[in-house]
């Protein structure tokens, strides 16, 4: 587990992009966000795929998926509207993690059970005043 603090939304995603460069030699991964809304998911996901070339990253909230095709695919769900487990496999869900590509999934913790074991598991908390964060990063590959 690796733990860090930001200040601002560019430091979160610096702390995405220093993810995405860790992976970057796998041909897919599944990254698991939590944390409340507003405290800077996407930001997080805007820095990962900066990485691999994407750079108008928006969050999905309203259309659950949003797929990027830059040297690498990356899949950006949000799952906050989401109601039970009939949703989370009408948007595809299934069809998502058999691809190969990065699978970044917002609100995870509305799926527990169907977060595969090899996740990453990412969790930012607000820590001091508007823009502190805390980013704690687990079951990480070596040296993100």
């Amino acid at each position: 587990m690796n733990e860090y603090l930001t200040f601002s939304p560019e430091q979160t995603e610096a702390i995405g992009e220093k993810l995405a460069a860790a992976l970057s030699d796998r041909p897919s991964a599944f990254v698991a966000l939590y944390g409340e809304m507003g405290v800077g998911k996407t930001a997080f996901v805007r820095g990962f795929c900066r990485f691999f070339g994407v750079d108008r990253v928006k969050s999905p909230t309203y259309t659950v998926v949003n797929e990027y095709s830059g040297s690498k695919t990356v899949i950006h769900m949000d799952l906050y509207r989401l109601r039970d487990e009939d949703d989370l496999i009408s948007v595809g869900y299934d069809d998502y993690l058999a691809r190969k590509g990065y699978l970044l999934c917002e609100w995870s913790e509305k799926i527990p059970g169907a977060i595969p074991d090899d996740a990453i598991r990412v969790r930012i908390e607000r820590t001091d005043g508007e823009t502190g964060r805390r980013i704690t990063v687990e079951n990480r590959p070596e040296n993100p």
